[in-house]
Formats: C-alpha cells, sequence, structure tokens
C-alpha cells in the first residue's frame, strides 16, 4: 500500500490504497501500547477516514512484528487519582466508541499482543482476524485496575458474561487458537498472510453496497442493545430506506440483467 491522503502522524502510520486504509499503531519500543498522543492522534485519524470518501474499509493493526497493541501506557497511569482515572476511561471509551460507530467496514488485524487496551481496541472493530503468534487478554485485574475503555462490555456482548468473567478475573492471556475457540477471534492465519487474508476480506465487503454495509452494522450493533421486538422495529426502518437508494435499484437491476452492479453510495 502507498499513503496517498497525506495523513501523517507520530504514532500512527496510514496508508491508503483501493479504497482500504491500513492504520498502524507505531509506537514499537513500547510494543505500541496506547498513550496521550496515540489516544490524541487516533481520534484525528478517525474523523479523517469517517470524511473520506476514497477509504471505503479501514483494517487496524500494530507496527512491527511482536505487538498489536500491549495495552495502555502504565506510566501515566502511576499517579492518578479517582478523578483522572474515571478521566481516562472516558477518554479511551469515547474515542473506541467512535471507532466502533463509523459506518465503515473495520477489521482488526491482530498481529501479536492485543493485552488490556489492546484487546479493547480490536474489539472496537467489526470483527477481528489474528496471527497465530498473537496473545489476547485483559490483565488489568493483575495490577489492581479493570478494563475501563470497554473490555467489560463489549467483551461480554460477543462471548456472554462467564467467559468474560473468566478472562478478566483470572488476566490470562489467550492464544490466537483459543481466542477463536472462545469466539473473540473469527480466523488465525500464518503471520506472513494475515494483512493479505484480511485486505482480501475488506475488498469483498467494500464490493458490495456501502449504504446497506453500513445499515447492517448499525442495526447489529444497536439493535443488540433492544428488546426483540425493538429491535425487528429497528432492522425494518433500515430495510425500508434502504428502499429508497439508487444503491437498491442498481443492485435489483445488475441482478436482473444479469451485469456487474456499480454501488455509488447513494
Amino acid at each position: 500500500m502507498t499513503d496517498n491522503n497525506n495523513l501523517n502522524y507520530k504514532t500512527l502510520i496510514i496508508e491508503v490504497m483501493e479504497g482500504i486504509a491500513l492504520l498502524k499503531i507505531n509506537r514499537p519500543e513500547s510494543l505500541n501500547a496506547l498513550n496521550a498522543e496515540v489516544f490524541s492522534e487516533l481520534s484525528e485519524c478517525i474523523d479523517k477516514i469517517n470524511a473520506n470518501a476514497e477509504v471505503k474499509g479501514l483494517i487496524v493493526t500494530g507496527s512491527g512484528e511482536k505487538s498489536f497493541v500491549a495495552g495502555a501506557d502504565i506510566k501515566e497511569m502511576l499517579n492518578t487519582n479517582l478523578l483522572g482515572g474515571q478521566a481516562f476511561s472516558r477518554r479511551g471509551q469515547s474515542i473506541f466508541e467512535k471507532l466502533s460507530s463509523s459506518p465503515k467496514p473495520i477489521i482488526a488485524a491482530v498481529n501479536g499482543f492485543a493485552l488490556g487496551a489492546g484487546l479493547e481496541l480490536a474489539l472496537s472493530c467489526d470483527f477481528i482476524y489474528a496471527s497465530v503468534n498473537a496473545k489476547l487478554g485483559l490483565p488489568e485485574a493483575t495490577l489492581g485496575i479493570i478494563p475501563g475503555y470497554g473490555g467489560t462490555q463489549n467483551l461480554t456482548r460477543i462471548i456472554g458474561a462467564q467467559k468474560t468473567s473468566e478472562l478478566i478475573f483470572t488476566g490470562k492471556m489467550l492464544t490466537a487458537t483459543e481466542a477463536k475457540d472462545w469466539g473473540i477471534v473469527n480466523a488465525v492465519f500464518a503471520k506472513e498472510e494475515l494483512l493479505t487474508k484480511t485486505q482480501e476480506t475488506l475488498k469483498a465487503i467494500i464490493k458490495n453496497g456501502p449504504l446497506a454495509v453500513a445499515a447492517a452494522k448499525d442495526a447489529i450493533r444497536n439493535g443488540f442493545n433492544m428488546s426483540k421486538s425493538d429491535a425487528l422495529k429497528y432492522e425494518s426502518v433500515h430495510f425500508g430506506y434502504l428502499f429508497n437508494t439508487e444503491d437498491r435499484v442498481e443492485g435489483m437491476r445488475a441482478f436482473a440483467e444479469k451485469r456487474k452492479v456499480e454501488f455509488k453510495g447513494k
């Protein structure tokens, strides 16, 4: 991939090609741990990606071969009090929620350690692919705290309360294969294949109607917290809305005419 969008940051590397943005957390000297600067740049970067019509999908990964994101920068938290701790938590939650609520499809390519805030970042993506060497966990209890960037809530919604409790209470790390067995990771690949496989999946996704993908993402994300009755109504709202789009007309006509579809996001 080549960077053609002039998105230059100190702690992030952004490369864009063929509608796909590759975002790398780039602090290899600290195993890509998230500090205040990373959070600030990540927030700005998400805004720019969401506003960029040329970017159809996003891959989030870590720089280097050892780590996706090894956690939050503990040094910044050493002298924090109650209010400071809550502020740390709310800042991280708001930025990860901004990522999670993006209308664009986002895949986490976990290429090494995804611990604490690192796993919480990955959980903020639509789903996770991992390399065979990846290690995933929420070890905050071993430091006397709990996950504060959405981990207790997002993971519970994926694998349930019992498995989430076991992972958080013990603070243990899972291998990539174990994380797949637990339902945290969708697929596991060799290190050298991870990005290629992730790109292949995202390319397949962005060939589909972008409005449809965004609507499906919103229905899945927000419908989860509703009663089934309300969630079905919410699904119908999105379903009906899409019938009023040019993409729906194009998609159905292309199917009927047995030709290649050309979505425009309208």
